[in-house]
């Protein structure tokens, strides 16, 4: 599968999945023996299983309000970034999730390896000048 294929169909299966907590569907992305970090100093998640619980864990008494991602930028090697904006109730509040996810993928367009790089803060918010990378008014690549 071409990479940019791959790398449009994760991200727009992430948005769906993460704002319907459809796990199945996640996981559906990745090959089996998949290495998933979710943030640079934890241990990495190793398998679809290791995955699976994770995203449980994470998606436990969350109720999402807004999912975005935005359009993944190519590289060499089968690579692809796209950034992310979640914001959600969870333990009687509300907050935001801001960051982006790196993917290696393999020549089926299954995820082979992926790294997440986020912060989070209380309340909704928004960024000036546009949500993601190349937007009008945004960052220009």
């Amino acid at each position: 599968m071409d990479t940019a294929d791959a790398a449009r169909r994760f991200v727009e299966t992430w948005e769906r999945g993460w704002a319907h907590h459809d796990v199945p569907a996640l996981l559906a992305l990745y090959a089996q023996d998949c290495v998933h970090r979710s943030m640079p100093f934890r241990e990495p998640h190793r398998g679809r299983a290791a995955l699976a619980d994770y995203l449980h864990r994470s998606f436990e008494d969350e109720r999402p309000l807004d999912v975005r991602f935005g359009p993944p930028v190519v590289g060499p090697g089968k690579l692809a970034v796209a950034e992310f904006r979640v914001v959600a109730e969870k333990g009687g509040g509300v907050s935001t999730l801001a960051g982006c996810v790196f993917v290696r993928f393999r020549g089926d367009g299954l995820a082979v390896e992926t790294r997440d790089y986020w912060h989070q803060s209380g309340g909704r918010h928004e960024p000036e000048g546009g949500l993601f990378l190349g937007e009008e008014g945004g960052l220009t690549p």
